[in-house]
C-alpha cells in the first residue's frame, strides 16, 4: 500500500498530509522538530492495513508551508485540528514524537472529546528549559549546507537507519542535498519550551495514554517518574539500547507496540 498526498489549509498556511488510506480507524502522527512525515513511513505501511493512516508535515516541515509567522504551540494544536476537519478523521489515536508527541499531547488536553487515544514517543511535558531553543540552533549551525551528497547526509546525521529517516527529509537541488526547513523558524518554535513547561496541561489528558521512552532518550527519569504519579493509568514501556529517535531505530518494536495498544482501544 502506498499513500497519496493530502493538502489541507489553515489560516493561509499549507499542511502536506501522506494519507495511506483505509477505512480502518484512524491513526494520525506528527513527527519531531526539523523532521518530516516520512520518518513514519514504516510504520505506517505496518498499520495501514488495520486502520486509516495520517501522516502530517507540520508547520515549517517538509512539504508544508516553511516560514509560518506563527510557531507557538496552539498554531501547531489548531493545524492538529484543521488536519482531523478537513479529512474527517473522527476521534483519531494521535501518535507524536519528541515535538510532535508535545503537540499531540496538547491536542489531546484541550480537545478531549476530538481524540480516541494518545502515544507519546520520547515526548512528555518538560520544560522549562532555557539553553533549548540554543541548543539546537547550535546543531542545525553545524549541518554542511547543502550535504554533498545524500550518503554524506546520511552519515553525518547519525548513519544506519537514523542517518537515512533523516536524509529523506532532505531536497536536492542546486548541486546539493538541503533540508526543507528553516533554521530560525525551528529554534522560534521552541520559544515557549524554553520558558515553561506543560503539567497542567498533562494532567488535562483524559483519553488512554501509551508513553514509549528510549533507554537512553532525552526524557529525564524523574519526568517519567512524575508523569506516571500524576496521570497513573498511563501505561509506559522503555525500549532497550534505543535513543531519541526510537521510532527509526526500532521501527518492528514500535510496529508490535502500536498494535497491542491499539487492539485494546478498538
Amino acid at each position: 500500500m502506498t499513500w497519496s498526498l493530502r493538502t489541507v489549509v489553515r489560516d493561509g498556511i499549507r499542511l502536506s498530509c501522506r494519507d495511506w488510506g483505509g477505512t480502518g480507524h484512524p491513526v494520525v502522527m506528527l513527527h519531531g522538530l526539523a523532521g518530516h512525515a516520512g520518518e513514519w513511513d514504516k510504520a505506517a505501511r505496518h498499520l495501514s492495513p488495520r486502520y486509516r493512516v495520517v501522516a502530517v508535515d507540520q508547520r515549517g516541515h517538509g512539504a508544508s508551508a516553511r516560514y509560518p509567522q506563527d510557531v507557538s504551540r496552539a498554531a501547531y494544536v489548531a493545524d492538529v485540528i484543521a488536519v482531523l476537519d478537513q479529512l474527517d478523521l473522527r476521534q483519531p489515536v494521535l501518535v507524536g514524537q519528541s515535538l510532535g508527541g508535545h503537540t499531540a499531547m496538547l491536542t489531546a488536553a484541550a480537545y478531549p472529546e476530538r481524540i480516541r487515544a494518545l502515544v507519546l514517543i520520547e515526548a512528555g511535558p518538560g520544560g522549562p528549559n532555557p539553553n533549548g531553543p540554543a541548543d539546537i540552533g547550535g546543531w542545525l549551525d553545524s549541518w554542511p549546507r547543502p550535504f554533498v551528497s545524500r550518503e554524506a547526509a546520511v552519515q553525518f546525521l547519525g548513519g544506519g537507519p537514523v542517518g537515512e529517516g533523516w536524509a529523506a527529509g532532505l531536497e536536492e537541488r542546486d548541486s546539493g542535498w538541503w533540508p526543507r526547513f528553516d533554521r530560525d523558524v525551528m529554534v522560534s518554535s521552541l520559544a515557549e519550551n524554553a520558558h515553561r513547561s506543560f503539567w497542567h496541561e498533562w494532567e488535562q489528558v483524559s483519553c488512554p495514554t501509551l508513553a514509549v521512552l528510549a533507554q537512553s532518550g532525552f526524557i529525564p527519569q524523574q519526568e517519567a517518574q512524575d508523569m506516571l504519579q500524576r496521570r497513573p493509568a498511563t501505561l509506559a514501556l522503555s525500549i532497550p539500547r534505543t535513543g531519541h529517535d526510537l521510532h527509526l531505530e526500532r521501527p518492528d518494536v514500535l510496529h508490535h507496540v502500536f498494535l497491542d495498544f491499539l487492539r485494546e482501544l478498538i
